[in-house]
Order: structure tokens, then C-alpha cells, then sequence
């Protein structure tokens, strides 16, 4: 199992993201105005370390890694980028695709370990998401479906991975279930869980992308 870590330069790297996901889950609890800039600076941010990282090897690695940075920041701006659009669907697709992009290089690159046994309660998570907020879903039952099995296929396959990844994997996955329940079923949610969701949602995507790195790098010092 690889245990480097970071080096300093990357480590650093994660700085800037870190600062801004500390303002803008403040800024949510307190309703600041800066929520909404601050979430649009994030997956900008979480991009350096992997910028830096470029010279990794493979090239897909570093380009899905990239690829899941930017289609994740497609869907937190989706609202802003296409006004025009309907913009849960767009969260819904963009997500999708980073999703899927994690799920490919989870797959095929950073794997170290047999796929766990207990791993298949993300089956169960999707089994009972569907039957507690598919009748509130309406004409975006199919999407939602869709979306929560490549949600619960990319934690499942980041129990493969390094145990930072697999961490990782955990939140957004945790990100995605108390958003998902904010939406179809406001008023059971408490506001605390706005924040609530960005927390891990921050938390989840720097764990992915710093557990991908450490197993790139430690890979290339064999």
C-alpha cells in the first residue's frame, strides 16, 4: 500500500483551497454574500496540486483527475454559467461526468487493494435513497437514479484506492446524500445542513485528489 506522502511544494499547493473552503463554509453559516463567489473559486483552486502534479505518470491519471475538477466546478456554478438552463439537471450531468471520471481513474490506476466485502452497502445507500426520495423526485426520477448509481459506483471504487481516497469517497458521497435531501425534502432539513454540505463536499474532493497524488507518487519513487 503506498504511504508517501506530499511533498512540500504540492502540499502547499492544497493551501489556497483550504483557506477558501474554510471562508466560504463560514460564509454559509453566517449567509454571508461571499458564499457565492467563494464556491466558484473552489475546484479552480483544487486544480494547482494536480497542475503541479502534472508530470506524473500515467497522463490519464493527472487528465481525469483534472477532467473531475472541472466538471465538478460545472456543476457548483451551473446556476451562474447557464442562467438559461434548468439547473438542477445540469448539477445532475456535470457531476455525473466528474463522477465518472473518478470512477475510470479509481478503476484503472490508483486501485492497491481487493474490493471489500462491507463496500457493498453502497448498493443498500442507493437502494434506499431511491425508495425514500423517489416519489419526491418527479419528472427527475430517472436522473436522480442514474446519478445515485454512478454517486455510490465512485465510493465503492474508492475502497479500492488508497485510504484517503477511500475517505474522500465517504464524504462526497455524504455531500451528495444531505444535498439531495435539502432539495426533494426541504422541510425535514435544517439550515445547518446547508454548510453541512459543503463541509464534506470540500472535505471529500481535497481527500480525493491529495490520496490520488500521494499513490501517483509514491508509484513513480519505486
Amino acid at each position: 500500500m503506498p504511504t508517501t506522502s506530499l511533498r512540500s511544494p504540492v502540499l502547499w499547493a492544497f493551501v489556497p483551497y483550504l483557506l477558501i473552503s474554510i471562508v466560504h463554509v463560514a460564509a454559509l453559516a453566517i449567509r454571508s454574500d461571499l458564499a457565492g463567489p467563494t464556491k466558484l473559486s473552489l475546484m479552480p483552486l483544487l486544480a494547482l496540486p494536480i497542475l503541479i502534479s502534472a508530470r506524473l505518470r500515467p497522463p490519464l491519471a493527472i487528465a481525469l483527475l483534472l477532467a473531475a475538477v472541472v466538471l465538478s466546478w460545472l456543476g457548483d456554478g451551473a446556476g451562474a454559467f447557464f442562467p438559461a438552463g434548468p439547473e438542477l439537471p445540469l448539477m445532475l450531468l456535470f457531476f455525473g461526468l466528474a463522477h465518472i471520471a473518478y470512477m475510470v481513474v479509481f478503476l484503472r490506476v490508483l486501485r492497491i487493494r481487493r474490493f471489500p466485502r462491507w463496500a457493498f452497502v453502497y448498493a443498500a445507500w442507493w437502494a434506499v435513497m431511491l425508495a425514500v426520495l423517489g416519489p419526491h423526485t418527479g419528472g427527475l426520477f430517472f436522473a436522480v437514479a442514474v446519478y445515485g448509481l454512478v454517486l455510490s459506483g465512485t465510493a465503492a471504487l474508492s475502497t479500492r484506492c488508497h485510504p484517503v481516497v477511500a475517505v474522500g469517497g465517504i464524504l462526497f458521497l455524504t455531500s451528495d446524500t444531505i444535498l439531495a435531501y435539502r432539495i426533494f425534502l426541504p422541510d425535514a432539513m435544517p439550515f445547518w445542513t446547508s454548510p453541512a454540505v459543503m463541509l464534506t463536499y470540500t472535505l471529500g474532493q481535497g481527500l480525493i485528489i491529495a490520496g490520488a497524488l500521494i499513490t501517483l507518487r509514491s508509484r513513480r519513487e519505486e
